[in-house]
């Protein structure tokens, strides 16, 4: 295969995000939508009103010697089990966060795409986003001075009308409420700042939704490089996209207008020294969602690495496993 050869893909699940990918993605000169794979029949004539093929198992996906990849959008308890059996089957695997519920889980995960020589790609997009990239290149800098202390946050109202009693509404299989959905991002983007987490807290609440794991979680977290972090993530409120970090020459704060999924918008950058006038800075939206997949197909393509180390996506995991524990206990739960 060369950087000119566009991969094959078959998307795993037909919900909102696996339907959101499958249009982001048509006519797209990198990544061709061969099929989607999706058991529920009634959503058969979806499928191919949409132009794509439709197939009711990974296992019939895997036996096509013309696809490269697949893509999961499924419900995150089944995520192991599919990155593990696609990457034996020998086709690289991107996997929407989480990569799993538990660090063993991921660690799995990432030994199977190693021992097979697959690329494994993840949904987390913050990333690429400008402003983001612009933010982290003034910590690595230096830019900031010493940093001390972040505050992030990621809320919608998106999913509201979930019924009760779905896979997004379980502690089993979305811990900590807004975490798996949400928060996630947040902790991924904090891991590529900042480094390992050492210390995690966390608090659940139940407000208007009528869901098993809850509508609001807050975290506190310490790094090892030793400084501090709080998140939020809230699954009844208008979309609310904010980073926030404190250096000890300089502050700055992003602000996103949109979701990653809807275009237009813009994301809005204040940076404020002392005894200085705060500067403004605005970033026009861009769809990091396919930015990031195309990222995935360059690293399959051998075109360049793929921007999130292994340890990252296991540590993601594990930090998200100790938020569940936190939550659940009331106790500070030690990482390091």
């Amino acid at each position: 295969m060369t950087a000119a050869n566009p991969i094959n893909i078959a998307i795993a699940g037909f919900g909102w995000w696996g339907q959101h990918m499958a249009k982001r993605l048509k006519g797209n000169s990198k990544i061709s939508v061969s099929a989607i794979i999706e058991p529920d029949e009634g959503k058969r004539a979806e499928i191919k009103s949409a132009g794509l093929a439709h197939l009711q198992s990974i296992d019939q996906a895997l036996q096509d010697t013309t696809l490269d990849a697949v893509v999961l959008t499924t419900p995150n308890t089944m995520h192991e089990q599919q990155v593990v059996q696609i990457a034996q089957a020998g086709k690289h695997v991107f996997c929407e966060k989480p990569l799993g519920l538990t660090g063993d889980s991921a660690k799995r995960s990432v030994a199977a795409c190693e021992k097979a020589g697959v690329v494994l790609g993840i949904g987390h997009e913050r990333r690429y986003e400008p402003a983001m990239i612009k933010v982290r290149e003034m910590i690595e800098d230096g830019s900031l001075g010493t940093v001390m202390h972040a505050e992030a946050a990621f809320s919608h109202d998106k999913l509201i009308a979930v019924p009760p009693g779905d896979w997004r509404t379980l502690k089993a299989t979305a811990p900590a409420a807004g975490m798996t959905g949400m928060g996630i991002h947040l902790t991924d983007m904090y891991i590529a700042m900042f480094g390992r987490v050492s210390t995690v807290q966390a608090l659940t609440a139940k407000r208007v939704l009528d869901w098993e794991t809850g509508d609001v979680v807050t975290v506190q977290l310490k790094f090892e490089a030793g400084m501090t972090a709080t998140l939020n993530a809230i699954l009844y409120t208008p979309h609310f996209i904010r980073l926030h970090v404190f250096g000890s020459d300089a502050w700055v704060e992003t602000r996103n207008d949109t979701h990653p999924d809807t275009p237009g918008g813009v994301a809005e950058m204040v940076v404020a020294r002392t005894g200085q006038a705060h500067s403004t800075e605005r970033f026009d939206w861009i769809d990091t969602v396919v930015i990031n997949l195309e990222a995935f197909t360059d690293a399959i393509n051998g075109v360049a690495d793929y921007p999130y180390t292994h340890e990252q996506l296991i540590h993601n995991i594990e930090v998200l496993e100790a938020i569940e524990q936190s939550a659940e206990t009331g106790q500070t739960v030690h990482l390091s």
